[in-house]
């Protein structure tokens, strides 16, 4: 699959609803599910859960840029950033940027993207 600025119509996206529409239906049934045993979990529970679906789509972001980070200073990293207790383990400076941009993308993820908001990403990505 390539990316969506390497094709030859770019910005104009489409696709093939009909292509998409089983994918959909199979990821809303999914996500049905897991919300519905989400709500028969504690807070303590939901936290962890919350800690590790986060922290497993930070690994996997990072490592689609080749970056590789160790997984319990992002795990610990985001705990800190939720106000929760840390477990012990270091908390570095490459895992700490990481658990800022999740939680901002999990704590705003309803919000509009602006054009302010695309541009501190490109800004915060430039090095």
């Amino acid at each position: 699959m390539r990316w969506n600025w390497t094709q030859p119509d770019w910005p104009n996206f489409s696709y093939d609803s009909a292509a998409v529409e089983p994918l959909e239906r199979r990821f809303l049934l999914s996500s049905g599910e897991i919300l519905g045993a989400v709500r028969h979990v504690t807070g303590e529970e939901r936290d962890r859960l919350r800690i590790e679906w986060l922290s497993e789509e930070a690994m996997r972001t990072s490592a689609i840029e080749g970056e590789v980070l160790d997984r319990s200073s992002v795990q610990s990293s985001l705990r800190r950033q939720f106000g929760l207790a840390a477990d012990g383990a270091p908390s570095r400076p490459r895992e700490q940027g990481i658990a800022e941009m999740m939680v901002d993308v999990y704590s705003t993820s309803a919000a509009a993207l602006t054009h302010d908001t695309l541009s501190l990403a490109r800004d915060a990505s430039v090095p």
